[in-house]
């Protein structure tokens, strides 16, 4: 279990964010929230991979917007998900993913979002050099900023029936970013990876998890 700490970005900005994994870890990862903020899901998702030896931080993206949100994955909680990112400046964002990064010191970091988040890694790779690796998990965002050039390899995983990312949408991607690793799951929807939801693909949240986690082991080396 990991513990909620203070950061303050460069702007100063002061924000919560939570922490998990050792100190000590050689790895460190930030995770970038879904719309519904640091909630028990990102939480659990931080403590799985401080599980697996990395020293983790999810800054609370949405303290720019209003403190302490935490939201379910009800048509409601979407609504307001969606008008609490709309009042978070990309530049504030950009800058909490980088005090978040900070935060891990000198080891090997890497960057994993989901949803929101999966668009911020993007960006975490292609607008930051914090990162040596960025993962991320259908972020609708990606498609419109396919041609930003990234400082470190990026997977991307998408699924196959999400509804708010068509599948031409992924193959601009393709076209536009050759080098960048994705993976499509058959039949997934949206939101696949988060076991909330009811769009949920155990098989395939494991299988994106293990392929995100020997990307990471690949690519965060000293």
């Amino acid at each position: 279990m990991g513990s909620t700490i203070r950061l303050k970005a460069a702007d100063g900005h002061g924000f919560s964010a939570y922490r998990a994994g050792p100190d000590g870890a050689a790895r460190g990862l930030v995770v970038a929230q879904e719309i519904f903020g640091v909630n028990t899901h990102i939480r659990r998702v931080c403590d799985a991979f401080a599980a697996s030896g990395y020293a983790v931080i999810a800054p609370a993206l949405f303290d720019r917007a209003e403190a302490g949100v935490e939201l379910g994955y009800t048509a409601e909680d979407v609504v307001r998900g969606r008008e609490l990112r709309a009042r978070v400046p990309e530049a504030g964002v950009l800058a909490d993913i980088e005090a978040a990064s900070g935060a891990l010191g000198d080891r090997p970091l890497g960057i994993i979002g989901y949803c929101w988040g999966g668009t911020l890694a993007w960006w975490g790779a292609t607008r930051t050099s914090r990162f040596k690796a960025a993962v991320g998990w259908y972020g609708a965002g990606i498609a419109p900023t396919r041609t930003e050039v990234p400082s470190c390899p990026v997977q991307l995983h998408f699924g196959e029936q999400d509804a708010s990312i068509p599948l031409t949408d992924i193959e601009l991607i393709r076209q536009a970013q050759p080098d960048v690793e994705i993976f499509v799951y058959p039949g997934a929807q949206h939101g696949f990876g988060c076991d909330e939801r009811a769009s949920y693909s155990k098989p395939d949240a494991e299988l994106a998890q293990q392929r995100s986690l020997a990307f990471f082991g690949r690519l965060l080396l000293k």
